[in-house]
């Protein structure tokens, strides 16, 4: 009796220790990886750190030649976008990136933390590049991948006229679909 208990035991044991391995192999394959360093902007969603491009998490900014309107009079929305993410790079000391996946052009896709350089002080404030770019209306919640995540940032813009939001644009999947 005692050795049937034991066996059992082996086996119930031996059941949580395979389980256990096979959910720490699952999750071990979505590890949150980091990139970090002085960036450059390429575009309104994509930048590059150590020549390593990435891609914005959930967001979709309008591309570089696109063209917005604000009343009846055209403007370069694209240019506008990747202007106003510049701006922000340019007053930071590093970006920090966290990801997880590739896109299918091997680009990361990244959440940014841009540390800005605060006025007469040698501390630095964190910025969400994603939430920024969104929120100023310089990009579009790209809700597909997002979940909905930069929803309220884009609702907050689009009351506030901000950025694309103060006229009419091309969703900029679609203007790709057009022209690229």
């Amino acid at each position: 009796m005692k050795s049937l208990k034991k066996k059992i035991e082996n086996k119930k044991f031996i059941t949580i220790f395979l389980i256990a391995c096979f959910f720490s192999f699952i999750s071990h394959g979505e590890e949150t990886k980091t990139i970090s360093g002085k960036a450059k902007v390429v575009d309104g969603d994509t930048i590059k750190i150590q020549g390593i491009s990435i891609r914005l998490f959930g967001i979709d900014a309008p591309e570089k030649k696109q063209i917005c309107k604000f009343g009846s009079r055209p403007y370069k929305c694209g240019l506008e976008s990747s202007q106003f993410l510049k701006k922000i790079i340019e007053s930071s000391s590093y970006v920090d990136c966290s990801y997880r996946d590739l896109d299918r052009y091997r680009r990361i896709i990244g959440e940014c933390i841009s540390h800005n350089k605060i006025t007469n002080k040698k501390t630095t404030e964190p910025l969400n590049l994603n939430y920024l770019m969104v929120r100023n209306g310089h990009a579009i919640d790209y809700r597909r991948y997002s979940k909905g995540k930069f929803s309220l940032a884009e609702s907050l813009a689009k009351k506030e006229k901000k950025g694309i939001w103060r006229g009419k644009f091309e969703k900029p999947e679609n203007w790709r679909r057009k022209y690229k």
